[in-house]
């Protein structure tokens, strides 16, 4: 499986971005899908979690609210609106499939990781 995400870029404090993540191969939708980001100078941080069907969600803290995450299994794409964007969401932003299919919220529960897509939240 590959994984490509997009949607990125630079948003003002309190506007919205929709990234994107679009897969190769038929066995995506058996996989679970993560959301997981890294600001500069810290580590991977789990954002959001989609089970292989999407009927369960996990989302972190700071993101509950702001965040949902949905997927569409026919066109082999999990997205992750972002809204009411903060300074401190900024980072790059990073699809992960898991095998598994279910939730999964470590980061070593995913064997496939796109490259990454940056969100820069700022005034």
């Amino acid at each position: 499986v590959q994984l490509v995400e997009s949607g990125g870029g630079w948003v003002q404090p309190g506007g919205s971005l929709r990234l994107s993540c679009a897969a190769s191969g038929r066995t995506f939708s058996s996989y679970g899908v993560g959301w997981f980001r890294q600001a500069p100078g810290k580590e991977r941080e789990f954002v959001a979690a989609i089970s292989w069907n999407g009927d369960n969600i996990y989302y972190a803290d700071f993101v509950k609210g702001r965040f949902t995450i949905s997927r569409d299994n026919l066109k082999n794409t999990a997205d992750l609106q972002m809204n009411r964007l903060k300074p401190e969401d900024t980072a790059i932003y990073y699809c992960a499939a898991s095998t598994a299919g279910g939730l999964v919220a470590g980061a070593g529960g995913y064997e496939y990781w796109g490259q990454g897509t940056q969100v820069t939240v700022s005034s």
